[in-house]
């Protein structure tokens, strides 16, 4: 059964620009419709995951989605958006990134139904690389003109003056290979529409136009906003850099994290774009965190629904354990069943001072928060915080006789030190 793809879209945020006839096209039977990923790494990242969800959603309507892996785009350099050429990729590493890419795209697509609409990838250095240069100019370069390409906005800012770098030969053919992705795909797969982020409509438009000139057909463009944080700041980017859609890139933790502190004005927007939740799901969520904000249920619910899709339902509940450990009354029971890798994304950050195993046996609580690990600036000040009851041993008060051993090791090597509720430190055995 066909659903509506427009509507659906319109109502999550998800719709910038349509072509005219485009949303007809969808209701008349099953169509295909392709969206281009960049091979340049072996992992998506959540900026990725806007066009991710454009294809699944896509399926989900009745659809066949495509997901091309752009191999031979990847060795040129898509100018949009950037101020820089990027650097060009061997053949061996763009078809290792590849796999990785529709591993990673299984989680939101179904590749391996028997159903019409089953989804498929493709690489477009498989048709790209057998195409003479003089073929390429001669077969598709003669139906667009030099002044319909240096009107695309993506070209007009690399090209004026305010730009240092100038834009190579290579990058100026670029829309000119994706068009022709389109055009090869129309040919080959009966595909009639490409969709993307609003940044790609000059080079998908360039696409429909070689469709009309060279087949004689009609392709069709849709294209989502480009999806920003309402403190300004770019989404899918933290301190570290990337949020990545592989684990050993950017722990399930760290994932999970990104969402929860979401602010509520984008947790709003994000839950209909990056969720399966219906419509009338989404607005009773709102509704009731609207009641209380404090308890950041729109950012939970945000926060399991992305974590569940991209990683594990197990992944999430380890997520959401080590997120909540801080604040649990077992806290010393329940931090003993975290893995060093999330146990330490918990505590990034945190002072930390290494210690020998030989040395513990020996230590003293002096020595663990002054005179071995300098936590505390003197013996005195050590002192006088244990006196005052505010030092605690993983998350349990201690006086100054404690004796620290090794029933007091996480993992076998870290020890949680507290000085009051905002000074924490980890002891490292080594």
């Amino acid at each position: 059964m066909i659903k509506n793809f427009v509507e659906e879209l319109t109502w999550r945020g998800m719709i910038h620009t349509v072509t005219p006839g485009a949303e007809e096209h969808l209701m008349e039977g099953m169509r295909s419709a392709y969206v281009g990923f960049d091979p340049t790494a072996d992992s998506l990242h959540i900026g990725n995951l806007v066009p991710i969800m454009l294809l699944a959603h896509y399926q989900r309507c009745g659809h066949r989605p495509v997901a091309l892996v752009g191999g031979a785009t990847g060795m040129i350099g898509d100018p949009s958006g950037k101020s820089n050429e990027r650097n060009l990729l061997d053949e061996k590493t763009l078809r290792h990134n590849q796999e990785a890419i529709k591993g990673q795209l299984a989680h939101f697509l179904d590749f391996e139904s028997n159903e019409a609409n089953a989804a498929e990838l493709v690489n477009n250095y498989d048709w790209m690389k057998d195409f003479s240069f003089l073929e390429f100019i001669r077969d598709v370069g003669k139906h667009i003109t030099v002044n319909y390409m240096m009107a695309k906005d993506s070209v007009k800012n690399r090209i004026s003056s305010d730009s240092s770098e100038g834009m190579s030969f290579t990058e100026f053919t670029y829309q000119m290979v994706q068009g022709y992705d389109f055009l090869h795909l129309y040919k080959e797969m009966d595909c009639s529409i490409q969709m993307g982020g609003s940044d790609q409509w000059g080079n998908i438009t360039t696409g429909t136009e070689l469709i009309r000139r060279i087949a004689g057909g009609k392709g069709f463009a849709i294209t989502c906003p480009l999806i920003t944080k309402s403190d300004g700041s770019k989404f899918g980017k933290s301190e570290g850099g990337n949020i990545w859609l592989d684990a050993n890139r950017t722990s399930p933790y760290k994932f999970y994290q990104y969402w929860l502190n979401s602010s509520d004005e984008d947790a709003e927007k994000y839950i209909k774009i990056f969720s399966f939740l219906d419509k009338e799901n989404i607005d009773e969520l709102v509704e009731k965190h609207n009641e209380n904000r404090g308890f950041k249920l729109l950012q939970k619910r945000l926060a399991e629904e992305v974590t569940r899709i991209v990683h594990s339902d197990e992944e999430f509940k380890n997520a959401k354990k080590a997120s909540e450990i801080l604040f649990s009354k077992t806290f010393k029971v329940d931090i003993k069943t975290l893995d060093e890798e999330t146990f330490l994304d918990v505590f990034e950050g945190v002072p930390q001072a290494e210690i020998s195993r030989n040395e513990l046996s020996e230590l003293d609580m002096i020595g663990a928060l002054a005179a071995k690990t300098n936590f505390l600036a003197s013996n005195s000040e050590a002192r006088r915080a244990l006196k005052e009851n505010a030092v605690s041993v993983n998350k349990e008060k201690v006086k100054e006789n404690y004796q620290l051993s090794s029933e007091d090791l996480i993992n076998d090597r870290y020890i949680i030190l507290n000085k009051g509720k905002k000074h924490t430190y980890i002891i490292k055995v080594s």
